[in-house]
């Protein structure tokens, strides 16, 4: 046996080891590689910053977070993302904008990403996520354009996600005799009582433009009620639109005062402050009342299921990220994704303060926060078409339901026919953009 085929052997035997400690670390490739992240200047997201320091040193992989304030986000992510080559890697999402990013081919679908073995962590468990949540920020395509269907794709990925339920205050409740309100009827009577008493009863965002709308959705999806049929023909001036309506009108009246001003933060903090003695909206209320900084209530709040009415449907939203299409470092995001959704993230994700989007995370946890029982109960009644996730929301939202509503809460002019001049003006700029195109062709 020659020194030089001994030499060559254990040359070619160092290469394929070197090569196999390689293969062994998804992230080697990608080593030194800097990815830039777009998303809001939220709570959640800055405390997903220590796991970006963790992801880094695990991976090697540097991140660059351009945080903006969150009614600036949009236009500058469509600014940069329309670019023949931008600035973004990752960029997170309201769940609004979602079929917007797709519709102008902004967004890179990632079942390209999850058919590469050398790239997805068979762990992951795609499945663990909760649908409501996944179907609401990730998927595009599918019936309507925006709800979950054959012919969807998945762009985005849950994080920052949130459905309603309800916050209430312990202490009250029993000194009044209220037992948490299951159905709507129960809730509109414990805000009788409590208005009563002296006491005011829901808070509820109330400003003109979105926030108004909001509240509003939080009522009308148990109520049984929708924006659009399948046709889309406005329909939430029926019975059950009307009704939801009346309930706004019921919680502006019996609730603390100001709630014609009031906009998601002042909402909390009526709540938070001990101006309220119940609240419906985003889970997001339960961290904030454990926080001595915002809250003047800890230990006194109890929590329970979003009323229902004719069914449960409680509120789908909150943020979903992805890759947009002109990112130079499409894999190196993927993994950051990968990374900050996995199983292993979500739970570091509670630990820092964050929500999380896996069942399993609520689980895991379910004996440390008292609201995460009522979640796992909630979720599967989360609907994913709580508004209409299309281009012309905004305008809707903002212009006509926006102005329609705040007509509602603060005059006692009947209901029905300002929401019947509001399904006119949504059915007008529906025809403006195209939306009843098949049906007078087939006339």
């Amino acid at each position: 046996m020659s020194k030089k085929w001994i030499s060559t052997t254990l040359a070619s035997a160092a290469l394929v080891l070197a090569s196999s400690t390689a293969l062994a670390n998804p992230y080697e490739k990608y080593k030194d590689t800097t990815i830039v992240v777009s998303w809001p200047a939220l709570s959640h997201f800055a405390k997903a910053e220590t796991l970006i320091e963790e992801f880094t040193e695990e991976t090697g992989i540097e991140v660059e977070v351009d945080a903006l304030q969150y009614l600036k986000l949009r236009d500058r992510q469509i600014l940069e993302m329309s670019k023949r080559e931008g600035e973004y890697d990752v960029v997170s999402w309201v769940v609004m904008w979602k079929g917007e990013y797709v519709s102008k081919g902004l967004l890179t679908p990632l079942s390209q990403f999850f058919t590469n073995g050398a790239l997805v962590d068979p762990q992951y468990d795609i499945d663990d996520i909760a649908d409501a949540y996944l179907q609401n920020g990730g998927i595009v395509g599918g019936k309507k354009g925006y709800m979950p269907g054959k012919s969807g794709a998945m762009y985005g990925v849950p994080f920052g996600a949130e459905t309603s339920i309800m916050a209430y205050r312990k202490d009250i409740f029993e000194e009044q005799g209220i037992t948490p309100p299951a159905t709507y009827d129960e809730l509109r009577a414990a805000m009788a009582k409590l208005k009563e008493a002296g006491i005011p009863a829901l808070t509820s965002r109330g400003k003109t433009g979105h926030q108004v709308t909001a509240g509003w959705l939080l009522h009308l999806a148990p109520l049984g009620g929708k924006i659009f049929d399948d046709e889309w023909n406005p329909v939430f001036n029926n019975a059950a639109g009307v009704e939801a309506a009346q309930v706004m009108r019921e919680i502006a009246q019996t609730g603390p005062n100001g709630i014609a001003s009031f906009g998601f933060g002042e909402a909390a903090a009526a709540f938070l402050g001990g101006d309220a003695a119940m609240y419906i909206d985003t889970l997001k209320i339960a961290a904030m009342a454990r926080d001595p900084k915002l809250s003047k209530v800890d230990g006194k709040v109890g929590y329970a299921l979003h009323p229902t009415g004719t069914r449960c449907g409680s509120e789908t939203g909150g943020f979903a990220m992805g890759i947009p299409a002109n990112s130079l470092n499409k894999e190196a995001a993927f993994l950051f994704v990968q990374y900050m959704t996995s199983k292993a993230g979500d739970k570091r994700m509670v630990e820092l303060g964050g929500d999380p989007i896996r069942m399993s995370t609520y689980k895991h946890f379910q004996s440390e926060f008292d609201e995460y029982p009522v979640i796992l109960d909630q979720l599967p009644c989360a609907d994913a078409d709580w508004r209409p996730l299309i281009p012309e929301w905004n305008e809707l939202n903002i212009d006509v339901l926006g102005q329609a509503l705040t007509q509602v809460i603060t005059t006692d002019e009947p209901i029905q026919p300002i929401m019947d001049a509001a399904a006119e003006k949504a059915r007008a700029i529906m025809e403006r953009e195209g939306y009843y195109a098949w049906a007078n062709y087939r006339k």
